[in-house]
């Protein structure tokens, strides 16, 4: 009963972050971002400001739809410090993972209008993005707590899959591929494995 109670809590909870979402882009789009505040962007909704910073930390991350976290993504997140698996590979799964809880491609023609509309909204987007990384570079830190170079590596690690999931969304917007954003992914993946690491021919090949 407390399980099928919190669920009911949950989807409550998901139910206000989209409703949120939804209000801030239909008033940026009828009124200009500075056109509104979050004072009426709750009243649109039904909540007190105090409540919306429980979902948000902004106007423009409500726009964006980029929550202050979800419950779903912190059970991911500690599955993968639970993993023992090769890091890179439990970093990719735990990407394709969070891409199935949001998947970005659903929403991108309207907030690229918005943004259009808008320019200064990229300026929050590029701030959010730098505090996923420095949110998964934290993450791959703690389970390669006592590894050599371990913030350096997974520095490394999260702005090269950063790479790739721009690669492979670009392939999924701007060139219809039918393949799912999983298999772009681990395809780009497993090629920037053979660049980065030479086969035996070209290494006997220098050696000569």
């Amino acid at each position: 009963m407390g399980q099928g109670a919190l669920s009911v809590r949950e989807k409550r909870k998901r139910e206000t972050s989209r409703a949120l979402i939804r209000a801030a882009r239909r008033l940026t789009a009828e009124r200009g971002f500075t056109g509104f505040t979050v004072e009426e962007l709750c009243v649109e909704v039904g909540l007190s400001r105090r409540t919306f910073f429980n979902y948000f930390e902004s106007k423009e991350n409500a726009v964006f739809g980029f929550a202050v976290i979800d419950s779903r993504q912190e059970e991911l997140e500690a599955a993968f410090l639970a993993d023992d698996g090769e890091v890179l590979d439990d970093f990719i799964r735990l990407t394709v993972e969070r891409f199935g809880l949001f998947d970005p491609l659903e929403d991108a023609a309207e907030l690229f209008a918005l943004v259009e509309q808008e320019p200064r909204l990229l300026k929050a987007a590029f701030e959010q993005l730098a505090k996923n990384e420095r949110r998964d570079i934290d993450l791959i830190v703690r389970r390669t707590t006592g590894v050599a170079d371990a913030e350096l590596r997974a520095e490394v690690t999260v702005h090269a899959v950063g790479a790739l999931v721009r690669l492979a969304m670009e392939q999924l917007l701007h060139h219809h591929s039918p393949a799912s954003f999983e298999d772009l992914l681990v395809r780009r993946l497993d090629l920037a494995r053979t660049v980065f690491s030479p086969s035996p021919r070209s290494l006997s090949q220098k050696a000569d």
